[in-house]
């Protein structure tokens, strides 16, 4: 399993583009993996013959877990190749291959060990944290069975599923009382589906469900959630519950960069195959307005501010209604309109192909979403935690304004004119901050020609 980035510590192999016996073409997407971040396609990394899968669609396993073999004896005379991470740092660029699949089944049925509680916890990957976090568990609570007493995702996840009871005993698990207790359930109100009639952590989880949520009817289609989408979910209730969210919109004239857009749109798009938007105008804006007030590019740490000294700009992608996601144009102040433009459409291609990585979706510190092509008026986003603020761009429509010359007269004209919405996190600036930031932006987009 390549390693696509350096807080990832596992990942689901989601589909195999190859069956065994397949003849493979190095470089050819060989499979999916679905991290907490991005699902990537995998290119194979040598020619050959596919000869075996050890892990199937569906499965998660660690980073460093060998996924298949490739015969390459076929293309190069070499011999067996294990479909390792070290073959696809093209794809990952801190890729790393550990055990294979047959030595991490065998370790499910090695000795436990526990080892001291808070040596384990300094060993605990960022996935089986979540994990812990999520089922309100300690790592001692939980046997490990991973190398040296390493507490894996897979130790954990069995430890929930074995968390069984029955209904009509009066000595649950500690998990399974728990969480009864939390969720002011009583063990007899509650379906039990187990082995023998036995009460699962499914079966709390269905009946909280079904208590906080309608049922659907007999004509009503139920579609299951995705993992993109499960993701962006938890994401934007974790953000809605760490920040302060705070709204400020401020009209923009657009006109003046209207005016550039007919200006140069046509050779553009001769150039490139596609249409000058006024998103990079935007986010070319934004990033001076950014340089003048450092703070807002900052993520907030453990009662600090962390200011960033890159400008690191994130654009929020849909993918199909499927769930978000925000890959990153790394040093971004440093690139012109028309650079921007084309780094904005090459990520977003990148991001609906799943042919982006991890490191394509790290390190941002400033983020821009961009409904304003489905018309919209007002957007209240959610910020991309950990950072600070994220910017809205709703539709640009032709509407009367009054011009003031410059002897003072003033008039009526027609111009393009939308709304930039600001949402921002109110722990770390305040709102004159804000306010000062979003004129910056305006006064760049109305009074600046910004294709030089």
């Amino acid at each position: 399993m390549p390693q696509l980035g350096e807080t990832v510590a596992d990942g689901t192999v989601t589909k195999w583009f190859k069956r065994v016996g397949d003849t493979i073409v190095k470089g050819e997407a060989l499979f999916e993996v679905s991290t907490d971040k991005v699902d990537t396609e995998i290119p194979a990394p040598v020619a050959g013959v596919l000869t075996a899968i050890l892990v199937e669609e569906g499965v998660t396993v660690d980073v460093g877990t060998t996924l298949a073999t490739i015969d390459s004896n076929v293309a190069s005379g070499s011999g067996d190749s294990e479909v390792r991470a070290d073959a696809v740092s093209s794809v990952a660029r801190t890729s790393t291959i550990a055990s294979a699949s047959a030595s991490a089944s065998a370790s499910a049925s090695a000795s436990r060990v526990s080892g001291d509680s808070a040596e384990r916890s300094s060993k605990l990957s960022p996935a089986v944290r979540r994990l812990l976090d999520e089922h309100k568990l300690t790592p001692s609570e939980v046997p490990a069975t991973g190398p040296g007493g390493r507490l894996t995702r897979d130790d954990v996840l069995a430890f929930v599923a074995s968390s069984v009871q029955s209904p009509a005993s009066a000595s649950l698990s500690p998990v399974l009382r728990r969480l009864l207790e939390e969720n002011h359930l009583g063990a007899d109100s509650i379906r039990a589906t187990g082995p023998d009639g036995r009460m699962t952590r499914h079966d709390i989880e269905t009946a909280i469900t079904n208590a906080a949520t309608t049922s659907g009817g007999a004509d009503d289609e139920i579609i299951p959630f995705s993992k993109a989408r499960r993701l962006t979910a938890e994401h934007m209730v974790r953000s809605k519950a760490t920040s302060a969210h705070t709204l400020m919109v401020k009209e923009v004239d657009f006109e003046r960069v209207e005016s550039q857009r007919r200006r140069h749109g046509t050779t553009f798009a001769e150039r490139e195959g596609f249409t000058l938007t006024y998103l990079p105008f935007i986010a070319v804006a934004v990033l001076a307005a950014l340089r003048a007030f450092p703070r807002i590019n900052a993520s907030v740490g453990s009662d600090e501010l962390i200011v960033h000294r890159h400008l690191n700009l994130g654009i929020a992608v849909d993918l199909d209604g499927d769930g978000l996601v925000v890959p990153v144009i790394r040093d971004a102040d440093q690139h012109d309109v028309f650079t921007i433009a084309r780094k904005i459409r090459e990520l977003a291609q990148g991001a609906r192909t799943k042919k982006l990585t991890v490191d394509d979706m790290s390190g941002g510190t400033f983020t821009i979403t961009n409904p304003g092509p489905f018309g919209t008026l007002l957007t209240g986003a959610i910020i991309n935690q950990p950072q600070i603020a994220i910017l809205a761009t709703d539709g640009i429509a032709r509407k009367p304004v009054v011009v003031t010359s410059p002897t003072g007269e003033e008039s009526i004209a027609i111009h393009s004119v939308g709304l930039l919405a600001l949402t921002f996190d109110h722990r770390a600036i305040d709102g004159a901050a804000a306010a000062r930031f979003l004129a910056h932006v305006a006064a760049t987009l109305s009074d600046s020609d910004l294709i030089v």
